[in-house]
């Protein structure tokens, strides 16, 4: 594990490698599960107050669902998630060339809002345990990432390189530089090395 802060970093996500692969999963990750995306509770009211501009791009039965149950859920845990389709989809998936995408992202894209989508997805296949004195960030194996495993060696991108963008969004810039000089000290040679 790798300290820093007050985040512990799982040695994972510089042992292994991921580059998404939309055009052989079809965005698998948002259709599948046991309940919606990750949601920071903060995240809840950005969506909220942007549901006029993110409905545009959602699909019928999305929309239905936000409508009936609004934009968040609870999972198993009491945690918040985005609402699902009768169980299934995000709410806020819709399909271009059968490929899953994001309305939230793609309003975002388009101009109509400042958020970008929930952390949780942006910053997948890691997933964040939050505890009393610190956050676990940690590689979430999924067999529908598989392909994504073989990619990224392929292309020879480890994880927390694969994802810079999002943990700096979560993080700082400062953090993530912080990450990259432990990385680079030479101490996790012999783990990058197995």
């Amino acid at each position: 594990m790798i300290s820093i802060g007050k985040t512990i970093v799982s040695e994972e996500l510089i042992k292994k490698h991921f580059s998404c692969d939309l055009k052989a999963c079809y965005g698998e990750c948002c259709i599948q599960g046991d309940s919606g995306a990750p949601l920071e509770e903060e995240e809840i009211g950005i969506i909220e107050d942007s549901l006029d501009e993110i409905l545009p791009y959602m699909t019928p039965a999305g929309k239905e669902a936000v409508q009936l149950k609004g934009v968040f859920d609870y999972d198993e845990d009491g945690e918040f998630v985005t609402t699902l389709v009768e169980g299934q989809e995000c709410a806020f998936v819709y399909f271009e060339n059968d490929i899953a995408l994001c309305a939230i992202e793609k309003a975002y894209r388009e101009g109509k809002i400042q958020y970008f989508k929930p952390i949780s997805c942006h910053l997948y296949p890691i997933r964040i345990t939050k505890y009393s004195d610190f956050e676990a960030i940690n590689y979430h194996q999924w067999n529908i990432c598989d392909l994504a495993l073989i990619k990224g060696e392929k292309e020879n991108i480890p994880i927390y390189k694969y994802l810079k963008e999002p943990l700096i969004r979560k993080y700082g810039k400062k953090w993530y530089q912080q990450l990259e000089d432990e990385i680079n000290s030479g101490r996790y040679d012999e783990i990058l090395k197995r």
